[in-house]
């Protein structure tokens, strides 16, 4: 069964005044929330490419994203630290999420278990790739002996980067297989009376 998703400006609207809410409450290194989330932005990032699919869409994400990272920043200057040149990687690093969710989107049954674990997958890895190697690479911050020497570092990140981001994915497939099924019962229920 092909993604079902009526695609009404006020369905977009409520979905991204959604992402837009999660992107705020997890993201900024929690300087402008007390809840201590891990960051969703990933996650987020998927979600939005599956429901919203246009560019549009993604380049206000980006734009909320920078704007958080820029505004923590201000309020507190320990969190300006990756804010170097190495941060213009966050745009293929979103896009790459982004594309997924799209691709999901065309897929017969985007909420299929291995479909939805391989984009997953696949793309936060590179995510996780683009993001690492463009800040090791461009930041400053560290010698720059090419990618295979930077390759090196960051890798001990990986496994918060891709368990967070699947924590928030498998929550949302578990959210959207139980809300799908509902729909399909309320759908049969009025085909029958």
């Amino acid at each position: 069964m092909r993604f079902s998703f009526k695609n009404t400006p006020t369905q977009h609207l409520a979905i991204a005044a959604a992402i837009a809410f999660f992107m705020l409450l997890t993201r900024g290194s929690h300087v402008l929330t007390s809840v201590a989330l891990p960051d969703a932005s990933l996650a987020l990032l998927m979600i939005g490419g599956l429901y919203l699919r246009k560019a549009a869409w993604l380049a206000l994400f980006v734009v909320l994203a920078s704007a958080i990272d820029f505004g923590a920043a201000a309020i507190d200057s320990l969190q300006a630290f990756c804010l170097t040149a190495g941060y213009w990687g966050m745009l293929p690093t979103y896009a790459a999420m982004w594309l997924a969710g799209v691709w999901l989107g065309k897929q017969t049954d985007s909420l299929n278990a291995t479909k939805f674990a391989v984009a997953a997958i696949f793309s936060t890895f590179a995510a996780f790739v683009i993001s690492t190697q463009t800040y090791y690479l461009f930041s400053g911050r560290f010698p720059n002996h090419g990618i295979i020497q930077t390759m090196q570092y960051g890798w001990h990140y990986l496994p918060s980067y891709m368990g967070y981001t699947a924590m928030y994915l498998i929550s949302f497939w578990a959210l959207a297989k139980v809300s799908a099924k509902f729909d399909l019962a309320k759908q049969l229920t009025n085909h029958i009376a």
